[in-house]
């Protein structure tokens, strides 16, 4: 297995907002784009992408359906109340969908646990544990990639050292959730994180 194998992201939906161009890096334009991808309940995920300048023939507009093909990727990014991690899928190919085709969302990663699992019991009585997954790329660059499992998988992960390898494969989602801030006050964010199907012990 190389290291494309160990970081694969396959979503498809319908882009939610205009594309916004975000940064230049090395002479190459980067865009962001927001993908909405509805799920078998009902609810709809708005999943971030960033889409390199040099595999658009044009920018996909708002109302397009698209499918992208790439990675996940995490960076730290800074602002007036500290360091956050960011979660976006990295595109390596983008193509319009075809008018029967279904939306997808599949992810599969291959990476190392690196730090301890939490697991929990919701108020519904849900069992659920959260995981951080480390996933090396070239250049001595590694992602850390939120994961959730539930039920069975749950209790299983929780069994989990740190540094064991795994493999997971699930969906990437978006929850809303209010950030307390050090003022009293709180803001409404974003997470993302891959919500396990399979998950194997390596």
């Amino acid at each position: 297995m190389n290291q494309t194998d160990e970081n694969v992201a396959l979503v498809s939906g319908t882009v939610s907002a205009d594309v916004e161009f975000d940064h230049v890096l090395y002479g190459e334009e980067f865009f962001t784009a927001k993908l909405m991808i509805p799920r078998l309940s009902g609810a709809v995920d708005i999943i971030p992408i960033t889409l390199p300048g040099r595999i658009l023939a044009a920018l996909p507009q708002k109302g397009d359906r698209i499918r992208v093909v790439g990675q996940m990727r995490s960076y730290n990014k800074h602002t007036e109340y500290g360091n956050r991690l960011m979660i976006t899928v990295f595109a390596k190919t983008v193509e319009l969908m075809t008018e029967n085709e279904e939306p997808e969302n599949e992810i599969i990663l291959t990476g190392y646990l690196c730090k301890p699992v939490v697991f929990r019991t919701t108020p519904f009585l849900r069992e659920i544990s959260d995981m951080l997954i480390a996933i090396n790329r070239p250049y001595s660059k590694s992602d850390y990639l939120p994961c959730i499992a539930w039920g069975r998988n749950a209790r299983y992960t929780s069994e989990i050292p740190v540094g064991s390898r795994l493999n997971i494969r699930g969906r990437l989602q978006s929850r809303q959730y209010q950030k307390a801030l050090g003022d009293g006050n709180s803001m409404e964010r974003t997470a993302y994180e891959v919500s396990c199907s399979a998950i194997e012990l390596l």
